[in-house]
């Protein structure tokens, strides 16, 4: 290996990245327009192909500006800059015509927060076992999904469209074969890849399909025509590109989260909690993927019933306790409620919310189980749904290894073992995580993305494959609880 910087000679430009050991990674690599000025609020521009060469030896501008909070689980971090669509490559055949399969990941964090620059997110593991990796970049928050009268819905999709296009005209420079190119995210990056399955305009973009923890985020044009009105009025802008162009980046930011801030204290009992959370689905963002227009014209379970996105393989799965530490806070305060009572008063059929707290003899609070309630509702209930609509070629997994000193597995735990970053991990898997979990997880996830089977059978309803547990049918409360509500409401 060469002891100078490589460089790539890809249709968009060349690029000279770093060496990392056997692989190099190529950082900031421009695949749309910064989209400032005319192109604020616009759809993406793709980027116009660069004479020279391109120093792509540090992270570019990201969407998210500000840190989603002083702690986050994931190490996100935030980068100034206008030319925020933008891409990483990670690869071990940087020039070389190889042919290698392709991994596209998408970053979590609500639609409204997360960075495609991650250490977590580093493709040297996935290198290694001669996977080229693409870490995307998206329009976030307001500027990627919020409803502008004389704005094209859906900005943070088409950017992420624009950057598949990039991988498909670009990546074969890098050694990826733009015919086998597995789309990957979590949380609300799992939620994006499902919308993407579900598009007919990212339809020939990728062959298979990796969704952690997918929530079912999403709203019709009308309700997001309604949020995006009483937004701007709250604003004191017109509800058109030139009102809120008017505003700089910093107001639009405080009035996000101004929008976004609690509203409401503590719910006043177990029930309460629970009723809530089965009211509203789980949790009700304002800026996320809107359905009925051309990017995505149906949701994603309509799609698959009509057949869609039948060509890609997928696999999908959540962890154990995603939301479930939630009302932690007040454990004490509901101590002396019986869960069982809580559920019914909260409109679960009485047997049925027996049925699923027996299912669960790992809770001894009132309020981790009604915090399993939230996690169903979001994330391990729609994946059933998706799942069932759609059992061919497709694999469930379920992440169940408990976080040191909290006993659940929660949100973002898994994603050290499949990335295989443990040591990156330290301050949330502990000091002495189980390697040989990482090397199931990753190489089942690399299986997948080579072959398109990760290893154990597809999905028929009940075999979900378990990490980090002994093997059952873990899904079983989650299709108990998702039967007692679609009977309650028929």
């Amino acid at each position: 290996m060469s002891d100078d910087r490589p460089v790539v000679r890809a249709p968009a430009g060349a690029v000279r990245g770093i060496w990392r050991g056997d692989s190099a990674a190529f950082l900031g690599i421009p695949f749309a327009k910064a989209p400032v000025g005319e192109l604020r609020f616009a759809a993406p521009v793709a980027a116009t192909p660069w004479t020279g060469t391109l120093d792509a030896s540090a992270p570019g501008p990201t969407p998210q500006r500000r840190p989603f909070a002083e702690v986050t689980t994931i190490p996100e971090p935030s980068f100034p800059g206008d030319a925020t669509l933008n891409l990483n490559v990670f690869t071990p055949a940087p020039g070389r015509d190889s042919g290698l399969p392709v991994l596209v990941w998408i970053h979590g964090g609500g639609f409204f927060a997360g960075s495609p620059s991650s250490p977590w997110y580093d493709g040297a593991s996935y290198n290694r076992d001669g996977v080229v990796t693409v870490s995307l970049s998206y329009r976030l928050g307001f500027d990627g999904f919020g409803w502008i009268d004389d704005a094209p819905t859906n900005r943070g999709l088409r950017d992420l469209i624009a950057g598949l296009e990039w991988v498909r005209d670009n990546i074969a420079a890098f050694g990826g074969d733009p015919s086998r190119v597995t789309i990957a995210g979590q949380s609300a990056g799992g939620s994006a890849v499902l919308a993407l399955l579900a598009s007919p305009l990212a339809d020939g973009l990728f062959s298979q399909v990796i969704a952690h923890s997918a929530a079912d985020l999403s709203l019709s044009i009308t309700r997001a025509r309604v949020i995006g009105h009483a937004f701007a009025e709250r604003a004191g802008v017109g509800s058109t590109r030139a009102g809120w162009s008017g505003l700089d980046e910093d107001a639009v930011l405080d009035a996000q989260t101004a929008l976004m801030a609690p509203t409401e204290g503590p719910p006043a009992n177990a029930a309460a909690f629970v009723r809530g959370v089965l009211a509203v689905g789980g949790v009700a963002l304002p800026f996320v993927p809107l359905v009925g227009d051309d990017v995505l014209p149906v949701s994603l379970t309509e799609a698959l019933r009509r057949g869609g996105g039948t060509r890609a393989a997928v696999l999908a799965g959540t962890v154990a306790h995603e939301f479930t530490p939630q009302p932690q806070a007040i454990r004490l305060a509901w101590s002396d409620s019986d869960p069982v009572q809580a559920l019914s008063d909260a409109g679960v059929p009485r047997d049925a919310a027996r049925a699923y707290v027996e299912a669960q003899p790992e809770f001894t609070w009132t309020a981790d189980l009604c915090g399993q309630v939230l996690t169903d509702r979001t994330f391990r209930m729609p994946l059933l749904a998706w799942a069932d609509g759609r059992p061919l070629r497709t694999w469930l997994y379920d992440f169940r290894w408990p976080a040191p000193g909290l006993g659940l597995s929660t949100h973002c735990l898994e994603l050290p073992f499949t990335w295989d970053v443990l040591d990156e991990a330290a301050a949330v898997v502990g000091p002495h995580p189980p390697q040989e979990l990482a090397d199931a997880m990753h190489g089942a996830w690399v299986r997948f993305i080579t072959s398109g089977d990760p290893g154990w059978p597809s999905w028929d309803g009940h075999n979900a494959h378990v990490f980090g547990a002994g093997q059952a049918d873990t899904y079983s409360a989650s299709r108990t609880l998702a039967a007692a509500l679609a009977a309650r409401s028929s």
